[in-house]
């Protein structure tokens, strides 16, 4: 009996690839089922590669499955174990694989937008097609989606396919709309919040060459598309393009790799561009706005908290039969709860950070392990005293709103409400149909969103983003402050107030939209110490034991002093949240100008209490 031996990737599996044996001839790439030691549950994995007869015994393939992954996945996933730190089987697990005998490709229906550009978005659109690569630095309101529109039509006209990326699944309904009113039913929206079965019929028509354009979260990305012709990516400055679970990938960057790997345009596209992107990619700066608009600013230097000024501005706004939204970075009601005799925080058990209170769910909750417990009547710790709470959240703010203006509609827009893309398209919709008067949530309010009947942006708590532990807080305050005061007075008078102590840094670049100056500033400050002429990595060790996580970090220091002469150490120490999920954290900060270097370093970590964040934000 003849047997063929392949080399198997475990998807999801930090482990390297394996020998199995089979006696049937198994085409790379293809999906199969294989025994690991003496686990019951077969585990899927991927054929990588055909190999001679090892001097060992190999376990037989298990089953052999319809699905396979193609060349170019295999490619991508390849540099993302190698760039990301991962194992090929956890980078491979990001594709959706596709059955190989529903491929056909019908792609020769034409398209013709009817979108009329203005002098300044077709020169943008002619910048874009002179680049391979190319930002567009556009203002809010400039029309930077019908730009992508006409871009995507151009690549769909020559046969090809498109991607739209988008930073949070609550830009879709309104971007669904506009692209399904010039492309109709060669559009599909992706993202993990929709049902298998419609995942499966978008996989069939991707195949099929029915739909023609995705647009959604990062997980659209690793798709089967069998011409791609271009990858459009909005709100390209988001930190959301970047994972947070391994493997810890930033899919905008990782779209201009494949772009120029495989020869696909790519647009990227934000008001506040990222300064990576602004120091990197060629980009054409657009001022002009579609409508007319006056915006004015005002300050509020108070604590966190619904002063009179804010009270009064909201009320006169609803006067006037305007919307309002409110922005603050805390969901929950209150983010800490403080005794008021030892002025301990009532702390999660498990994670060393203070619980949040949710009064609706009547709870105290963890928002890093969803650990939760009753409210208590009296301090943990000492026995004796009153819980205060400390921080507003999204929630407590809708209730005060709601006590002031009592017979308004007042709506949350965060992630403990908006659960659902049910509820996401409901909330946003009678948003856009004037139901709601006051909305008030967190970062998924600067997303893009398109609403000429607000005329007052609230910011409050954008002073705890500018104290976060980050070399990118000036940039992530700014731009999310810009972003946020973006979406009033779309149309007409707008006006945004910000509750802020640091008063002259917003007022130096938001009242002159002085925001490509502030980059100029910004890239000179961090010249060769931080991102983006340097690269940089965080590496933490976790363990339920805080003298072992410690001992492997003080192991790893050593190695880099070392070992790496081209790997600077930056530092070390506790993890800012010491505890999560009942592990103790330490961490360590490595930078390079040779990025060969320091992948050779954060490759030559074998520790398995060990979770590399290559290119981290913090």
């Amino acid at each position: 009996m003849i047997f063929n031996y392949y080399e198997i990737t475990l998807l999801k599996s930090p482990l390297k690839p394996l020998t199995y044996s089979s006696e049937e001839s198994i085409n790379i790439g293809q999906k199969v089922e294989v025994k690991l030691q003496n686990r019951i549950k077969l585990l899927f994995g991927v054929i990588v590669k055909k190999v001679e007869k090892p001097i060992f015994k190999c376990t037989v393939i298990s089953g052999i499955l319809d699905e396979y992954y193609d060349e170019k996945m295999l490619e991508i996933s390849k540099f993302i174990s190698q760039y990301y730190v991962c194992s090929l089987g956890e980078a491979l697990s990001l594709y959706t694989p596709f059955k190989k005998n529903i491929i056909t490709l019908d792609l020769d229906t034409k398209f013709n937008s009817n979108i009329e550009l203005s002098n300044t978005q077709q020169k943008a659109l002619n910048f874009t097609d002179k680049n391979s690569t190319s930002l567009l630095f556009a203002a809010t309101g400039s029309g930077k989606t019908e730009i992508y529109i006409k871009a995507i039509e151009e690549q769909l006209n020559q046969n090809k396919q498109a991607i739209l990326l988008m930073p949070e699944i609550s830009l879709t309904p309104q971007m669904e709309k506009r692209l399904k009113s010039v492309f109709d039913d060669s559009v599909a929206i992706w993202h993990s919040k929709i049902q298998k079965k419609r995942k499966n019929e978008i996989i069939k028509g991707l195949l099929e060459g029915n739909i023609r354009v995705i647009a959604g979260a990062r997980s659209s990305l690793f798709l089967p598309y069998a011409n791609l012709g271009i990858i459009v990516v909005d709100e390209e400055h988001d930190d959301s393009y970047k994972a947070d679970n391994k493997p810890r990938l930033n899919v905008k960057d990782l779209s201009i790799y494949i772009g120029k790997k495989y020869n696909i345009k790519i647009i990227l596209g934000s008001a506040t561009p990222s300064i990576s992107s602004f120091a990197k990619i060629p980009y054409i700066r657009i001022k002009d706005t579609f409508f007319s608009t006056k915006k004015t600013i005002t300050y509020d230097e108070s604590n966190l908290k619904l002063t009179n000024i804010i009270i009064d501005k909201i009320h006169t706004t609803l006067e006037n039969k305007k919307q309002v939204i409110v922005f603050l970075p805390t969901r929950a009601n209150f983010k800490y709860q403080i005794c008021s005799d030892c002025g301990k925080t009532v702390e999660c058990p498990f994670c060393s950070v203070a619980l949040s209170l949710h009064k609706y769910n009547k709870a105290l909750m963890c928002h890093y392990c969803n650990y939760t417990q009753a409210i208590p009547n009296l301090c943990p710790s000492c026995k004796t005293g009153t819980i205060k709470n400390f921080r507003l959240g999204t929630q407590e703010v809708k209730n005060q709103l709601q006590k002031i203006f009592p017979n308004k509609t007042i709506q949350s827009f965060d992630r403990d409400t908006i659960k659902t893309d049910r509820i996401l398209r409901k909330t946003l919709k009678e948003f856009n149909d004037e139901k709601i008067d006051i909305l008030v949530g967190t970062q998924m309010l600067s997303k893009g969103h398109d609403y000429h009947n607000v005329t007052l942006a609230v910011i409050l708590g954008i002073d705890s983003v500018l104290n976060m532990t980050s070399y990118k807080v000036r940039e992530k305050a700014l731009s999310l402050t810009l972003q946020i005061a973006g979406r009033s007075g779309r149309s007409g008078e707008g006006e945004v107030l910000i509750q802020t102590k640091n008063k002259e840094f917003f007022q130096e670049f938001i009242e002159n939209s002085d925001y490509e100056n502030f980059l100029k500033e910004e890239l000179e400050c961090r010249a060769d110490i931080y991102p983006p002429n340097i690269r940089l990595a965080k590496i933490v060790f976790s363990h339920t034991n805080g003298f072992i996580a410690k001992e492997k970090l003080d192991f790893q220091i050593q190695r880099v002093l070392n070992h790496f002469k081209e790997v600077e150490l930056i530092g070390f120490k506790e993890c800012a949240i010491f505890k999560i999920s009942n592990k103790y954290r330490y961490e360590m900060l490595v930078r390079s100008k040779n990025t060969k270097k320091l992948l050779e370093f954060l490759h030559s970590i074998k520790c398995p209490l060990a979770s590399i964040d290559m290119d981290s934000l913090h």
